[in-house]
């Protein structure tokens, strides 16, 4: 069963420590979601959320999660009061090194990113971006045994 993206995007923004000035922005969570959606169908065969992610001139979207945290504007988002998530411990594990990997990377780091790999940069701007080339792109990204 495919989760809600706001929740998948509640629980990665709930991994910022702004007492560490660890900041996450809107921006940055619609990256981190397409990471995470991307290496969820590579290792599952099966999105992690329903939302499409869209190829907009910034990068990945899903429309629905910007919607909820645009109220922020560019601005952090803040870490309280975000509402609990139940998560299997794979999805869990999957989010967590998603952050590992990814959420050291400022905002505008992301966009650059992800406007290099082939998902975004072959589909026209603001259409959906395919499971089938998120698929197909993330296996390339997976080493030996699996794991991003």
């Amino acid at each position: 069963m495919a989760r809600n993206a706001i929740e998948v995007a509640n629980k990665i923004v709930s991994l910022a420590d702004p007492d560490l000035g660890d900041l996450i922005s809107n921006m940055k969570v619609q990256k981190l979601l397409y990471y995470v959606q991307g290496f969820h169908l590579a290792m599952y065969d099966k999105p992690f959320f329903s939302e499409d992610i869209y190829a907009w001139r910034y990068g990945p979207v899903v429309i629905e999660a910007y919607e909820y945290f645009k109220k922020y504007g560019s601005g952090h988002i803040p870490t309280e009061n975000l509402g609990k998530v139940d998560l299997t411990v794979e999805e869990e594990d999957l989010i967590f090194e998603v952050w590992d990997v990814y959420g050291q990377f400022s905002a505008a780091k992301l966009m650059n990113l992800t406007h290099a790999e082939p998902p975004w940069s072959t589909t026209p701007r603001d259409q959906i971006i395919s499971h089938k080339k998120m698929k197909a792109y993330f296996l390339t990204q997976l080493n030996e045994d699996g794991q991003n």
